[in-house]
């Protein structure tokens, strides 16, 4: 990130706007004048790194990957020109934090017949009851960029060669077959002879999963990191390697088939990928689509054969599905505007209101969340239901995917800067945004006991 040199001013500035435009409506009625402290994005990262450094800190010249610290985080009191820290003022020997973090992400590493093979979930014994001894398709994606940015890229090349096996066995839930794209949610080694040391790998396909929900996201991430660990080892020979031909394909055709939708969207159930208990995100999830967006991409550039019929469908199925996601998930103040004069019940082909969405329908508090500058693609869309929350991860990967515009993705920016307070506060980012409580919460969640309020998926945060 380039950061500008100094600091802007920091003053108060109430949002106004022309409320002629939007008399008709009453629409500035129920928005509020909001004082908030404006910064553009480099000048709050400045002032960020401006406040550590004033608490002690010093800044090196080159970024340092966060980590956590046995007992927090330990100061920094000075780095060499390279980046890399060194002694304090009184010599002691401080651990980067970067060490500390590679230190406990070495101890999360899963072997398989003596190679690397994933990460697990969480080190963490006493939830022996529960699945965070196993290696989870979506977990281990940050930590496989991770690997190969240190330049250790064979614990990522493993990963993708046994989950591509593990995709080609039967599944089944109950006396159901699930289709055979379908890759696995997570995988554990099973030694079945300690004695013999016989390994085997136990996949999770959803038949196990709390909620019993197949993983709709894993194929989408299998394929994105097959893009990056060939985009950064330049070695094409594993993507265009049978096995992971076929393992594309079969997710690509799983994706692509036919059926009763009239959207390019994906039609999910709740519980199916990051969010993977009950939280209202059924019908077409906004992380879904802009995931679907972003691995069709990346399967562009990774089929061998490009006159294929996959390349055809998918040339077609990107553009039907950037329209969609443009035309009816984006909302800015000028689009809120334009939902809330909507007629309802239009029965034509040049009807405004394609899904009958009911204006009164609206939340309340969007009218206090949407700023007059900026904008962000909203949680889901179906018929008459519009899902207003804001979804960090959906959001940030139509950005990096460019399903976002330049000016989208700025605008999504400038609301993560308009409404800091609310989207980070004194936390990591919040993975939707507001959380549900009360009424809303017990019917929405079925009173679950992990998604109260500002925990969790319900406007907490899962780094």
């Amino acid at each position: 990130m380039v950061l500008s040199s100094t600091i802007a001013p920091q003053s108060k500035v109430t949002e106004l706007t022309d409320d002629t435009k939007y008399d008709s409506l009453n629409l500035e009625q129920k928005k509020k004048a909001w004082p908030m402290e404006r910064h553009r994005s480099a000048e709050v990262s400045q002032a960020i790194l401006s406040k550590i450094g004033h608490d002690g800190f010093q800044l090196c010249h080159q970024p340092q990957i966060p980590e956590i610290v046995k007992g927090g985080c330990a100061p920094i009191s000075s780095c060499d020109p390279s980046g890399e820290f060194t002694a304090d003022s009184n010599g002691m020997h401080r651990h980067t934090i970067t060490d500390a973090a590679w230190e406990a992400l070495k101890q999360s590493i899963v072997y398989f017949k003596g190679q690397p093979i994933g990460t697990l979930a969480a080190i963490d014994k006493s939830q022996a009851e529960l699945n965070y001894d196993q290696v989870f398709m979506r977990d281990f994606v940050p930590s496989a960029l991770a690997f190969l940015m240190k330049g250790e890229p064979t614990i990522v090349k493993n990963f993708l060669v046994e989950t591509a096996r593990l995709q080609s066995r039967e599944k089944m839930v109950d006396l159901f077959k699930l289709g055979q794209g379908v890759m696995p949610a997570s995988f554990k080694v099973h030694h079945s002879h300690p004695t013999k040391k016989t390994e085997t790998l136990l996949a999770d396909f959803g038949e196990i999963a709390i909620g019993r929900v197949a993983p709709v996201d894993s194929g989408l991430w299998w394929i994105f990191l097959l893009r990056a660990y060939t985009k950064y080892t330049r070695d094409s020979s594993l993507a265009e390697s049978p096995h992971c031909q076929r393992a594309m394909r079969l997710i690509l055709k799983l994706w692509l088939s036919e059926g009763f939708d009239t959207s390019p969207a994906l039609l999910c159930a709740d519980g199916c990928s990051m969010i993977d208990r009950r939280m209202g995100i059924y019908g077409y999830p906004l992380e879904i689509q802009a995931l679907f967006f972003m691995a069709l991409r990346c399967a562009l550039s990774l089929l061998k054969d490009s006159n294929d019929d996959f390349v055809y469908q998918i040339t077609k199925r990107i553009k039907a599905l950037s329209y969609h996601l443009h035309s009816y998930y984006w909302l800015d103040f000028q689009r809120l505007n334009d939902i809330y004069r909507y007629k309802t019940e239009e029965y034509s082909q040049t009807a405004l209101n394609k899904f009958n969405v009911i204006p009164e329908s609206i939340p309340d508090w969007i009218f206090d969340f949407m700023p007059s500058r900026g904008g962000y693609f909203i949680g889901n869309v179906s018929p008459a239901r519009m899902d207003f929350r804001w979804f960090c991860l959906g959001n940030f990967i139509a950005i990096l995917s460019c399903l976002a515009t330049g000016e989208q993705a700025e605008a999504i920016l400038d609301l993560v800067e308009e409404r800091w307070e609310e989207l980070i506060g004194e936390m990591p980012l919040k993975i939707c945004y507001p959380a549900m409580e009360n009424q809303e919460w017990q019917i929405v969640t079925g009173c679950d006991p992990k998604n109260t309020r500002w925990s969790y998926h319900n406007g907490g945060s899962w780094p």
